[in-house]
């Protein structure tokens, strides 16, 4: 991943400076910019899903159809996350943000630059995903 001088620079800051009044200002700045951005995809579906013309013959219905499908599950995306943003803004009035919710410790800037919503450091989301991995699995056996 690049990171831009200003991502370089809070990169560089020392341990002490861990979400500081600086990097909590620079990832509420970044995640206001990522709802805006996707309140406007969000936006364009809705519109897409509106105008959507039931027309043509069974192909184009079909292709219409399909369509339709993957605008719903892009808008469905886009619905978490903006919950998902919301949470993390909330996390940063209350100044919870950027730590590990199981752990306590800190998640990271690297990690929060490269998804700020997350919840969880990268030792806890793999515990996480295999529990995940194991519970589907034995789901999986038992049928």
């Amino acid at each position: 991943m690049a990171y831009s001088a200003e991502e370089r620079r809070l990169l560089a800051m020392s341990d002490d400076a861990y979400m500081d009044d600086e990097q909590r200002a620079f990832f509420r700045c970044r995640l206001h910019d990522e709802r805006e951005t996707i309140e406007a995809r969000l936006r364009e579906v809705r519109e897409s899903i509106a105008h959507h013309e039931r027309g043509g013959d069974e192909l184009d219905q079909a292709a219409g159809e399909e369509e339709m499908r993957l605008a719903l599950r892009q808008a469905d995306r886009e619905s978490r996350l903006l919950r998902n943003i919301a949470a993390a803004l909330r996390r940063l009035d209350d100044g919870e943000y950027g730590y590990c919710e199981e752990t306590g410790q800190p998640i990271g800037l690297a990690r929060l630059m490269f998804r700020p919503t997350a919840r969880l450091c990268v030792e806890a989301k793999q515990h996480q995903e295999q529990r995940e991995h194991h519970y589907h699995k034995r789901r999986g056996e038992a049928r």
